[in-house]
């Protein structure tokens, strides 16, 4: 999963490296689409919690599968990783645009949007891009922090899933924070190692939602 996370993101690099207004963007927004991309790795997860006591361990049949699941689970799965892309989508031009128009002159690769936005002269190009992606970072995270997880364990509707991340998220607002400040500065050494630090990175944070997700909301017994 890291691995392949890793060259689609040297993939989408290779695309837009003369684009980094557009790049900036594409993945900063990665963050919001994270969670359902991890959905094999919510399954090894589960698998182990049932399997491991047993002495079997899963196998890469199990990730497998679970992009492939049946009825209206996969429907339901299906619907929120739509929504989450069409938000990270949203994010991608909205980013765009913003620095785009903002920058007092073109951004064409790294060098350019430290120089025109991280240090503008004026001081509040990045602020704003920043609170800018914060605004619609908060709620896409508020929503999707266990509603993955919860979707793949249980025969819930994706707004029940979503209203359940919401209430998790409320009720453990520090610890929800710190939880959000991790997977941005980890995703962020991951891309700053030349995307490398992503292999391990990817599962380790996809183990951990899975464990946080089991924490948080109360067994279906």
């Amino acid at each position: 999963h890291g691995l392949t996370l890793a060259l689609f993101g040297l993939f989408v690099f290779s695309l837009l490296h003369d684009r980094f207004w557009a790049l900036a963007g594409a993945f900063s927004g990665f963050m919001l689409v994270a969670p359902v991309l991890a959905t094999g790795l919510y399954a090894v997860s589960r698998a182990l919690e049932q399997e491991a006591p047993h002495g079997a361990l899963p196998t890469m049949r199990v990730a497998i599968a679970a992009w492939w699941p049946r009825g209206a689970q996969a429907h339901r799965l299906m619907r929120f990783g739509a929504l989450l892309a069409l938000a990270g989508t949203g994010w991608v031009l909205t980013s765009a645009a913003f620095v785009t128009g903002f920058a007092p002159r073109a951004v064409d690769n790294p060098l350019d949007f430290v120089r025109l936005v991280v240090l503008a002269e004026h001081g509040w190009v990045f602020e704003g891009w920043v609170l800018l992606g914060g605004a619609l970072a908060a709620p896409v995270f508020a929503s999707s922090v266990v509603a993955i997880p919860l979707l793949l364990d249980r025969p819930v509707r994706v707004l029940e899933a979503v209203l359940t991340s919401w209430r998790v998220v409320l009720a453990n607002p520090l610890p929800m924070a710190l939880w959000a400040f991790l997977v941005m500065a980890l995703t962020a050494v991951g891309i700053a190692t030349v995307l490398v630090g992503l292999v391990p990175i990817v599962p380790w944070l996809a183990h951990a939602s899975w464990h946080a997700y089991r924490d948080a909301v109360a067994p279906a017994d």
